[in-house]
């Protein structure tokens, strides 16, 4: 599991070293931990490393600090290596070490800017370390100038360097991601003492690449992380394996209000879902025409038009492909919601929920459902998240502020998707492929999510491991049906030769996914009887 935590934290943690005099020791290994993964990056690529240029975009805290000493172990390598000291003074040890090594040294200001960013942009690598986590607002004045002539010079000239973000992409907030100004895209950012929830966040995640992390002593100093990510052996030891004698009803039942005559297929696509994501049986109530369909499509499914009283499931999902005009549906909906059982609500049925719920409701929006749901929450004239772009520029703040308000368990689809609950606790999870932006990949993500609310029961132990509060397995089973959905994604995508793939051909992948998950584990099987302690 990848942690993640806010600047603040990291800044904490820190604290008890640097009273004890060790600053110093701090940056040294930041700074031995960035040169080696620039030295890997280079070998992975095919090239050599005596001779390469590197240039080192140094602001002058502690931040170009780290990229002043890692440029001068370089420099010691053999690399040729320039410093450009964006804010007219730079880490005075950190400096007169790179000086030493034989590295130049170039001060920024408006007569050097274009021949610096035209010599940046030629580099074959170039380190950012102007802004460190510390750090508000985004790059201004001459350092922004400087990014955007080298940004604009990468557009025209192209190259064959790659970029190395030094602890995070500099205008990047450790934070939230939010991404304020010119931001440089890293191809890799290496981050110290541990991830930074704003890299595993968009838009952070955007400009971030991938993502290394470097121990620096900090670590048991750290406390709960703001934001985890679910990784193959967590996934493995999350997945729910039926018991010996297990039966379809011990295996969960799940309850499905969805499609419309308007849009039958969602409720189709929901159904595969829930099918192929290991649920007992699925109920499915709806209009006749579309049930009709349904039974076509899922022989399987158990259809009426009936009342929700009227069945017994263990979990429900509500609203994939309805809209406001379909009344009989959304009653269902809303009996759905107050029956006390774990709940997926997606697409039309968000915009008919009650004002509080609780953290077994899991509510799974796009960018701009959520934008209008926390319109209606905040007022017109609080809202700070009024459309989809404001959402999309603060994602992690945005579900956060959702899980808050609403009280529930709430999922952001999204290049990375975040879950939240309410009181902090959050996962980022981004498995999948940009080909998942295709009509109905939703619904059959919100059938995967409930299909494993309904096998989830009443159990806790399960989720002991991950270090969370009892709420937090709702969101922990979310993560998990996003990671499923993605993988899926990425193998129906791959099984095309990396081409475009349909909703249906997601939910066909799903089984053959889970079997592969499922063995990375030892044990193999989700036990309701587990004794796991969390992590330490």
């Amino acid at each position: 599991m990848i942690s993640a935590y806010s600047g603040t934290q990291v800044r904490a943690a820190e604290e008890p070293l640097l009273a004890a005099g060790l600053g110093d020791v701090l940056m040294q290994r930041a700074a031995h931990g960035l040169a080696n993964a620039v030295i890997t990056e280079l070998r992975a690529r095919g090239r050599r490393l005596y001779g390469t240029r590197v240039v080192v975009l140094a602001g002058k805290g502690n931040n170009g600090g780290d990229g002043l000493y890692a440029a001068a172990f370089l420099a010691g390598r053999g690399m040729r290596t320039t410093a450009v000291l964006t804010g007219g003074a730079a880490h005075p040890a950190a400096l007169a070490a790179f000086l030493r090594a034989g590295g130049h040294a170039e001060e920024l200001t408006g007569e050097t800017l274009k021949p610096l960013a035209a010599e940046t942009a030629r580099a074959g690598v170039v380190i950012d370390a102007i802004l460190g986590t510390g750090a508000k607002g985004g790059l201004r004045g001459s350092a922004a100038a400087l990014v955007e002539a080298v940004l604009e010079a990468r557009r025209t000239d192209g190259g064959n360097g790659f970029v190395v973000a030094c602890d995070l992409p500099s205008g990047v907030n450790a934070d939230s991601g939010e991404a304020a100004g010119p931001v440089l895209p890293a191809d890799l950012t290496v981050t110290f003492g541990g991830a930074k929830a704003g890299l595993l966040a968009d838009p952070g995640a955007d400009h971030a690449g991938r993502v290394h992390v470097v121990p620096i002593g900090i670590e048991e100093h750290l406390p709960a992380p703001a934001l985890r990510r679910l990784e193959e052996a967590e996934l493995s030891r999350l997945l729910p394996q039926p018991a010996r004698r297990a039966h379809k009803y011990s295996r969960g039942v799940l309850g499905i209000v969805a499609g419309s005559v308007q849009y039958p297929g969602a409720a189709v696509l929901a159904c595969r879902g829930a099918l192929a994501a290991g649920v007992g049986m699925v109920r499915y109530l709806g209009p006749p025409e579309v049930a009709h369909l349904v039974r076509q499509s899922c022989p399987e499914v158990v259809c009426s038009d009936g009342a929700v009283a009227d069945n017994r499931v263990q979990a429900w999902l509500v609203g994939s492909g309805m809209g406001p005009e379909d009344h009989e549906q959304l009653a269902r909906a809303r009996d759905a919601i107050q029956s006390g059982l774990p709940v997926v609500a997606d697409a039309g049925a968000l915009p008919a929920l009650p004002s509080k719920l609780a953290p077994h409701v899991v509510l799974t929006p796009h960018a701009g459902e959520l934008a209008a749901l926390l319109k209606r929450l905040e007022g017109e004239a609080d809202a700070r998240f009024g459309d989809r772009e404001a959402v999309e520029a603060a994602t992690f703040d945005a579900v956060r502020k959702a899980a808050g308000l609403t009280g529930a368990t709430v999922l952001l689809k999204g290049p990375a998707t975040l879950v939240a609950i309410p009181g902090g606790e959050a996962f980022s999870q981004a498995d999948g492929t940009p080909w998942l932006a295709t009509a109905g990949s939703g619904d059959v993500l919100a059938g995967v999510i409930g299909a494993l609310l309904a096998q989830a029961g009443s159990a806790v132990e399960p989720y002991r491991f991950l270090g969370m509060g009892d709420d937090g397995r709702w969101a922990a089973l979310a993560a998990l049906g996003a990671a499923l959905h993605g993988i899926a994604g990425r193998a129906a995508s791959d099984a095309r030769s990396g081409g475009p793939i349909t909703a249906g051909g997601v939910a066909e992948a799903i089984p053959e996914i889970w079997g592969k998950v499922s063995m990375l584990s030892n044990s193999g099987a989700w036990k309701r009887n587990s004794h796991s302690q969390p992590l330490r």
